[in-house]
C-alpha cells in the first residue's frame, strides 16, 4: 500500500519545474512574502523550512535548510543554496530542540497528518523558537477557488484540505505553542490581483493568506 504522503508530493516531483516557474514575475508570490516579512515576532537561526519546495520562500527569507519528499523539487532548491534534506514532516530528521525558527508555508493543505507534522516541528523547537506556519483559508475566496480545482481533480490540489485559520490555531495550541502574532492578506480575489497588498494584524477568513506565529512554551 502506497503511503499517503508519498501520493501526496508525487506532483511535485513530477512537475517541479512548472511549479518553479509559476514564481516568475508573480504578484501573488510578492503579496505573499511581503506578509511573512512583516512578521514582527523575532525569527532566529537555524531556520529551516518544512515542504520547501523549489526554495523560492527559503532563498528570500535566508532559511538555509529545507525539508520536502519531492526530490526534483529539492534539487531546484539546492540551486538556490538551500541545504536540502528528502525527508518527510511527519519524520523530522532533527535532533529535538535544535532549530531557533521552522517554517511551513502552503504546505498544511497537503498534509496527511497536519497535527502529526505540527509535533515534530514542536519537537525540533528550541523552547522560545518560533513556528510561523502560512495558509490559504478554506472560507474566503481563494479557498473556495482551490477546493473547486481540487474537485475537479486538479494536479497539484486533488488531495489538499482547506482549514479554517482559528481552527489550525487550536492545533497550535494542542502541540504546544502559544499563538503570539497572525496577520492576513491577500484581500484581492481570484481573477481581481491587480495591485500589490500588505498585510494587516490578527486572522481574517476571508482573506487569501493568513499567517499563525507559534512560539514554544
Amino acid at each position: 500500500m502506497q503511503a499517503p504522503w508519498r501520493a501526496r508530493s508525487a506532483v511535485f516531483h513530477d512537475k517541479a519545474e512548472d511549479y518553479d516557474k509559476w514564481f516568475d514575475d508573480s504578484l501573488l508570490f510578492a503579496i505573499e512574502l511581503a506578509a511573512v516579512r512583516e512578521l514582527q515576532t523575532p525569527l532566529v537561526d537555524p531556520k529551516i523550512e518544512v515542504g520547501v519546495g523549489p526554495g523560492r520562500f527559503a532563498r528570500a527569507l535566508q532559511v538555509a535548510i529545507g525539508v520536502d519528499p519531492a526530490l526534483a523539487a529539492l534539487k531546484l532548491a539546492r540551486q538556490r543554496n538551500i541545504k536540502v534534506i528528502q525527508a518527510i514532516g511527519e519524520q523530522l530528521p532533527f535532533a529535538g530542540g535544535m532549530a531557533g525558527s521552522v517554517f511551513i508555508l502552503f504546505t498544511l493543505c497537503f498534509l496527511a497528518e497536519p497535527g502529526k507534522v505540527l509535533g515534530e516541528c514542536q519537537r525540533i523547537l528550541r523552547p522560545g523558537g518560533h513556528l510561523v506556519l502560512g495558509m490559504v483559508p478554506a472560507s474566503g475566496a481563494w479557498g473556495r477557488a482551490l477546493q473547486a480545482k481540487k474537485e475537479k481533480n486538479h494536479p497539484f490540489y486533488r488531495y489538499a484540505s482547506f482549514y479554517q485559520a482559528r481552527q489550525v490555531a487550536g492545533w497550535l495550541q494542542a502541540e504546544g505553542f502559544a499563538v503570539v502574532e497572525s496577520r492576513s492578506s491577500l484581500m484581492q480575489g481570484p481573477g481581481q490581483l491587480r495591485a500589490m497588498e500588505h498585510s494587516r494584524p490578527g486572522l481574517d477568513e476571508q482573506a487569501g493568506f493568513c499567517l499563525l506565529v507559534g512560539e514554544k512554551r
